[in-house]
């Protein structure tokens, strides 16, 4: 049997990972000196709450590998193989983390994969390699599977500013965009594993009508798969999205998931975005 084992960086609510049987692990949000899980002690109104009245910007880390030792015992100790999906070795270091808690186990079959995706996308990766692991499949199956989801994933979002991002560290090649052009709404992606800017628009309603745009065109020339949507206290927005590539991508469901205070921290509030797989020509 294959344990899949993820975090909150893919943005599943908690109660759902567990009710999946996937090993869920928080990140740590670090307010100064206050520091808190972010699976069940700081959602994200919370989370928003304090980031908008604080003075400082918080910071975020990685599940410490201690936090792993135990969970990985007890699978090994019932011959369980385990899949590690990571978010992004880039922006994070929970890859990082994972494999010094594997350097512990070095006869057990633990493998930690960086699936180079945050947000939705993972999340999408995450529920598709729990379900290769309830039908059956080796932990080498499931991971060419993984592999073939992470070439074929897109992901597309608008930020309210770069501010957070720049701040945080994790602006990658978006940072030629800060500066002189804070009033822009920039539409961003995760390339390779880091955000890049796509373009920027005057206004947010032209970005998401570029975004659209893309994805229509990206869905015309290749189809799509596990198409989602994912937004931080931008819930009105992320549903009357979803209503709309329902009529124009003819879906009768479209899962919004709510993203998590350690993608929060980075994007600041006002983030909307999707994630799609796109098929192979």
């Amino acid at each position: 049997m294959v344990t899949i084992f993820a975090d909150t960086t893919s943005s599943i609510p908690v109660e759902e990972a567990k009710s999946l049987g996937i090993e869920y692990f928080p990140q740590i949000i670090n307010f100064g000196d206050e520091s808190y899980r972010d699976d069940y002690e700081l959602d994200p109104a919370t989370f928003l709450q304090k980031l908008m009245s604080s003075s400082i910007l918080p910071k975020t880390a990685a599940p410490p590998p201690s936090l792993y030792n135990p969970i990985f015992e007890k699978h090994i100790k019932s011959g369980n193989s385990i899949i590690v999906l990571t978010p992004s070795s880039k922006i994070s270091g929970t890859f990082r983390s994972a494999e010094v808690a594997a350097q512990d186990y070095p006869d057990a079959d633990i493998k930690i994969f960086d699936t180079f995706a945050v947000g939705a996308s993972l999340a999408s990766i995450v529920i598709k390699a729990n379900q290769y692991a309830k039908d059956g499949l080796s932990s080498d199956d499931i991971l060419t599977k993984v592999e073939d989801l992470k070439l074929r994933e897109r992901n597309l979002f608008v930020v309210d500013t770069l501010e957070y991002l720049y701040k945080g560290g994790r602006i990658g090649g978006a940072k030629m965009l800060f500066g002189s052009i804070l009033q822009v709404k920039p539409l961003l992606t995760l390339k390779n594993g880091q955000v890049e800017p796509v373009e920027s628009q005057r206004t947010s309603k032209k970005a998401i009508a570029r975004l659209k745009d893309i994805v229509l065109s990206d869905c015309k020339k290749n189809g799509f798969s596990m198409f989602s949507i994912q937004h931080g206290a931008a819930e009105k927005e992320a549903n009357l999205l979803a209503e709309d590539f329902k009529k124009l991508l003819d879906i009768d469901q479209i899962e919004i998931f709510e993203l998590p205070p350690a993608f929060l921290t980075h994007s600041g509030p006002g983030v909307l975005g999707v994630s799609y797989f796109v098929n192979k020509n």
